[in-house]
C-alpha cells in the first residue's frame, strides 16, 4: 500500500512539473517574463529539474535584467548538461554585462594537456565510453579464444591490448573528471556589491569588492564566511549570504 502511495505521489509530481513547465513556456512566449519565472521556480520547488528548465529560467531573468540570477541558472543548466551550446553562448553574452572584469589565468604544461583531454566529456560520458571499451575488449577476447586460425588469433590478441589501453585511459579520465567535479565549487555573487576581506571577520581589511553576476570558486567555509578564489588566482573571504553556490 505504501509503495502505491509513493508511485501516485511521484506521478503527481511529474504531472504538475510538466504542467508548470508548459505554463512557464506559454507565459514566456507572451512576454510575461516575471510570471514565467515564477512558474519555473514552482516546478523547481517540486524537486523537478532539468537543463532545459534552468536554461529557460535563465532567459526569464535575463529579460528581467537580473544578471546574477540569469548567470546562476545558466550555470545550473551547464552542470546538468555541460555540452549545452545555447547555455554556453548565453552565459558568455550575459557575463559581458557584469561590472567586474576578471582575467582568466590559463593553465600551462602537463596539467593543461590533461585537463583539456579529460574535459572533452563529463565524467558520466567517460563512464559510458569505458563500458563500451569493456564490451569491445570482451568481444576481442572471445574472438581470440574461439578462433583457431593463427593470423586471426594474433589480430584479436593485439586488438585486446590496444583496447585495454583505451579502456584504462577512459576509466582514468572518468575518475579525474569526477574528482574535478566534486572539488570544484562555483558560485555567483548575488549582492549588488560585496567586500572581500583578507580574513573571515568584519574587522579585517577589504582586499577588493565584487559585484552581482561575478563567478567565483569556493575553497573553504568557516562560519558565516566563505573563502573564494577568482579565475585570476586572487583569494579572499566573503560573507556567505553574498554568494550562491551553483552545486548546492
Amino acid at each position: 500500500m505504501k509503495n502505491i502511495f509513493y508511485i501516485l505521489l511521484l506521478t503527481t509530481q511529474v504531472f504538475f512539473g510538466q504542467s508548470g513547465f508548459k505554463k512557464g513556456n506559454d507565459l514566456y512566449q507572451n512576454a510575461k517574463y516575471a510570471e514565467a519565472a515564477q512558474a519555473y521556480e514552482a516546478v523547481l520547488e517540486g524537486n523537478q529539474e532539468s537543463a532545459e528548465l534552468y536554461f529557460n529560467l535563465g532567459n526569464c531573468y535575463y529579460k528581467l535584467h537580473q544578471i546574477a540570477p540569469a548567470i546562476y541558472n545558466y550555470e545550473k543548466a551547464l552542470v546538468l548538461d555541460p555540452s549545452n551550446r545555447e547555455a554556453l553562448n548565453n552565459i558568455k553574452f550575459v557575463q559581458k554585462q557584469t561590472i567586474d572584469e576578471i582575467k582568466v589565468v590559463p593553465k600551462v604544461g602537463f596539467a593543461k594537456l590533461l585537463r583539456d583531454f579529460t574535459g572533452i566529456y563529463p565524467f558520466d560520458t567517460w563512464a559510458w565510453i569505458s563500458i563500451g571499451f569493456a564490451f569491445l575488449f570482451l568481444s576481442f577476447f572471445m574472438g581470440y579464444y574461439f578462433y583457431q586460425t593463427v593470423t586471426v588469433k594474433r589480430i584479436f590478441f593485439v586488438g585486446m591490448f590496444v583496447i585495454l589501453l583505451f579502456l584504462l585511459m577512459s576509466v582514468s579520465a572518468a575518475f579525474f573528471e569526477k574528482s574535478h567535479y566534486d572539488h570544484e565549487r562555483p558560485a555567483i555573487v548575488f549582492a549588488e556589491s560585496a567586500e572581500v576581506r583578507s580574513e573571515p571577520q568584519k574587522g579585517s581589511s577589504t582586499t577588493f569588492v565584487l559585484h552581482a553576476g561575478t563567478k567565483v570558486y569556493v575553497d573553504e567555509t568557516l562560519g558565516n564566511w566563505k573563502k573564494i578564489q577568482l579565475t585570476d588566482g586572487t583569494e579572499g573571504w566573503i560573507d556567505r549570504l553574498a554568494i550562491k553556490e551553483v552545486k548546492d
